[in-house]
């Protein structure tokens, strides 16, 4: 059995993939959007081609201008190719046009490093990571493959965090912080 460890306060670590957005290949660092002040919204979902993954990225396409109002990047990974990307998101109209790229990591090695592996189905958990502009993880969620994220959630923590305050359970943005 493996030990659990977080992420959280210390420096994401770095990455630079490809990825696919509206049928074209570009790629994507984490560097970069630390340079660009930006928060990053990064998260795993297990393989193209699923029943559970297309609603969540269709989820994560709904609210990408909420995300992108608050200064963050929102960008999916999995362990399949840039091939299969493009692929999927021909093929299935709930994601084909969504804003944001699905990247590549067809060697594991950053959803290892991420300790999100599941090393026999050789794919990613559910993971949900939050990093700020210094490149610090401010967040981490992590689903088992059969239960989908909420997008919501994320969104309301990423408000959070950016309050630079203490928010109380269910806080919401416009409620009172803790100061």
């Amino acid at each position: 059995m493996s030990q659990f460890q977080t992420l959280v306060g210390q420096q994401a670590p770095q990455f630079e993939l490809e990825g696919v957005i509206k049928g074209d290949f570009k790629k994507y660092s984490l560097a970069d959007n630390v340079k660009a002040n930006k928060w990053t919204v990064l998260f795993w979902y297990p393989l193209d081609f699923t029943f559970v993954c297309p609603t969540e990225i269709a989820g994560f396409g709904e609210q990408l201008e909420e995300f992108n109002a608050l200064n963050a990047e929102v960008w999916a990974v999995s362990t399949d190719s840039k091939f299969s990307h493009k692929a999927w998101l021909a093929a299935d109209e709930r994601i084909g046009k969504i804003g944001y790229p699905l990247l590549a990591d067809f060697t594991k090695q950053v959803t290892r490093d991420y300790g999100i592996l599941k090393e026999d189905l050789g794919a990613g958990y559910r993971g949900t990571f939050i990093i700020d502009p210094t490149g610090t993880v401010r967040s981490m969620t992590v689903n088992d493959l059969s239960a989908g994220r909420s997008v919501g959630e994320t969104l309301r923590t990423l408000q959070a965090l950016q309050t630079g305050e203490n928010c109380p359970v269910n806080w919401k943005p416009g409620t009172p912080t803790l100061g």
